[in-house]
């Protein structure tokens, strides 16, 4: 019955990842950019969320809805001052951008609200599930962060396959210069996807934060790199391979931490990365690119 409840919290950690993955999957496989500032989004979101509800003593779901618009507003506003200049620079160039780009939201953070760490409030307020007699019980925040990301994928999918904006997404990441000929506004398009990429961001957010009552400027740092080892690992740019790669990983990670070293878990999650790297570069959903020359 343990295991079980270890695997449950793994599904519950890993959702968290999944959901953040999706924004860095869809990001890299539409405009081939990795948007390292994504989990300081989520930091940001996350603070949206504590202002609303502690500082100012409004209701969650109007937290929710403003987490989800200034995020929004926020990864659209970073795309066009910061990534769009660099859409035709080397990768490196983009990099450092992102770098930059993070390390200004954290110390924004740290100006706006201080280096202390702050208790969040959890947004949702459900009884926890009792199975097996009482033996084994899964928290409401659990119940809602699996469901979310089930619903989340499923939706994303729909939207990306059978949506004329989803088809121009998938336009763009197969062929720029070709979606410009058809019609299809890059630009626009892009910015569509780290409109939603953020989004995600924020719902993400209160998953993480509710489950982790806790808050500071640097808040979003591990789970955005852990939510891109998750997608590497799922297959970057693949959207099932973002959840596949964000619930192996959480799964990994609890079960490293339970039964090897609370310490530790951090550093087997990067080896899984290592391995994963050397053994299949492109993930478990990863496609081949093959150069035309």
């Amino acid at each position: 019955m343990r295991f079980i409840s270890y695997l449950i919290d793994g599904i519950r950690l890993g959702s968290v990842y999944s959901i953040i993955a999706l924004g860095y999957t869809m990001v890299y496989g539409i405009a081939k950019m990795l948007n390292f500032a994504h989990g300081d989004v989520i930091m940001v979101g996350g603070f949206v969320i504590f202002t609303v509800m502690s500082t100012w003593g409004l209701s969650p779901v109007l937290a929710v809805i403003l987490a989800i618009i200034v995020c929004t507003v926020l990864g659209v506003t970073i795309e066009r001052i910061a990534y769009r200049p660099l859409r035709k620079a080397t990768s490196l160039a983009v990099l450092i951008t992102a770098i930059g780009v993070s390390y200004l939201l954290q110390n924004l953070a740290l100006l706006i609200f201080g280096a202390n760490i702050k208790s969040f409030t959890s947004v949702f307020s459900i009884a926890p599930l009792r199975l097996a007699g009482g033996k084994l019980s899964i928290s409401g925040e659990t119940l809602i962060t699996i469901v979310s990301c089930i619903v989340i994928m499923i939706g994303l999918t729909l939207f990306v396959n059978r949506s004329k904006t989803g088809r121009a997404m998938i336009a763009v990441s197969e062929d720029k210069d070709a979606a410009v000929l058809m019609g299809v506004n890059v630009n626009k398009t892009i910015a569509i996807t780290f409109a939603i990429g953020s989004a995600l961001a924020a719902i993400a957010s209160v998953l993480q934060f509710s489950s982790i009552p806790s808050i500071s400027a640097t808040s979003g740092a591990m789970p955005g790199i852990k939510a891109f080892i998750a997608a590497v690992f799922g297959g970057i740019g693949s959207i099932p391979g973002a959840m596949i790669g964000g619930i192996l990983l959480g799964v990994i990670e609890i079960l490293g931490r339970r039964y090897i070293s609370m310490e530790l878990s951090d550093a087997i999650v990067f080896l899984i990365l290592i391995i994963v790297l050397l053994v299949k570069p492109t993930g478990i959903l990863g496609k081949k690119y093959h150069e035309k020359v």
